[in-house]
């Protein structure tokens, strides 16, 4: 859909621009805009290549595995459906630590590998599962003790202190991962007892 919408922005953007006659403003921003995506990639270049650095360092020392350990009563009780699978908890895990440490290449295939594994014990292959649902959930409100990609942001505008955000950062995370998962545990919950009644209702029937 977004192939479509933005070609369309695009191409009413230029329409509009000929007709008032701003065809030297559309040709002085397009430069602009040019040049301005070219700093902005190369202070992000900068910026996530110190901190993946850093991040990369801390995931070759026993701190991963540590942490991994810490979440592991965390994932029990994010995940009961998956509380036999092995498998799958190694990879939520490791997911939520890459999360956690900023280390976002790393996330995504580690999620993808979790979501197929969570997959093979999903009953319906048509509808996602609560624990899959859950793990969505997680990652759309997915801690970060490093928000690289708003620190490079903020350098790249000339913010005189871009890691100011760090702490609020936290806080809004925080704040949305405990809704997010409250909500989906409610949620939950509420279809349990739902097909639990329409079981009991069949089996009366």
């Amino acid at each position: 859909m977004l192939n479509i919408l933005w070609p369309a922005f695009i191409l009413i953007s230029f329409i509009y621009g000929i007709l008032k006659g701003n065809v030297d403003n559309i040709n002085q921003s397009i430069f602009e805009s040019a040049a301005n995506a070219v700093e902005l990639s190369i202070t992000f270049f900068g910026t996530i290549c110190l901190w993946n650095g850093i991040m990369k360092i801390a995931q070759e020392t026993t701190f991963v595995t540590k942490l991994t350990k810490v979440l592991k009563p965390l994932v029990d009780f994010l995940f009961p459906d998956s509380k036999h699978n092995e498998k799958a908890k190694e990879e939520i895990s490791m997911n939520m630590v890459a999360n956690i440490l900023g280390l976002g290449n790393a996330a995504t295939p580690l999620g993808l590998k979790a979501m197929k594994t969570l997959q093979k014990e999903n009953a319906k292959k048509d509808t996602i599962s609560n624990s899959m649902a859950m793990f969505i959930v997680i990652n759309t409100a997915s801690l970060q003790l490093i928000p690289t990609t708003v620190i490079a942001i903020r350098a790249s505008l000339g913010s005189s202190n871009p890691t100011q955000i760090i702490f609020p950062v936290w806080g809004a995370t925080i704040a949305a991962a405990v809704a997010a998962i409250s909500a989906t545990k409610i949620f939950i919950a509420i279809d349990k007892r739902k097909n639990k009644t329409i079981e009991i209702t069949k089996k009366r029937g």
